[in-house]
């Protein structure tokens, strides 16, 4: 027979914590995505864009050269390199970690 503890999950006994047996952690992956400076280069390029089509094209008797489509479009490709960016930016560095985080 086997002891169940109160949360109902077989395999954990009580007094034993799977957790405790873990090495800790002294690094994390990279710094978060808020503390990057691409991140606000990226907010600024997406913001760019948007202006540029609204001002573009907007007098009378001329022709629209950016559209609202090509805008977005432009504002997907910002998004993929922003992507890949911080993609190599997590496959290759570390933060330091510490427990008062």
């Amino acid at each position: 027979m086997s002891s169940v503890n109160p949360a109902g999950n077989p395999a954990h006994h009580a007094g034993t914590d799977p957790a405790a047996h873990r090495p800790r952690r002294l690094s994390t992956e990279t710094k978060s995505a808020l503390k990057t400076t691409e991140f606000f280069i990226y907010l600024a390029a997406v913001v760019a864009v948007l202006i540029a089509s609204m001002v573009v094209g907007s007098e009378e008797g001329h022709r629209d050269y950016f559209r609202a489509d090509q805008a977005w479009w432009y504002i997907v490709i910002l998004t993929v390199g922003y992507m890949i960016s911080r993609g190599l930016a997590k496959s290759g560095s570390r933060d330091p970690y510490d427990d008062s985080r």
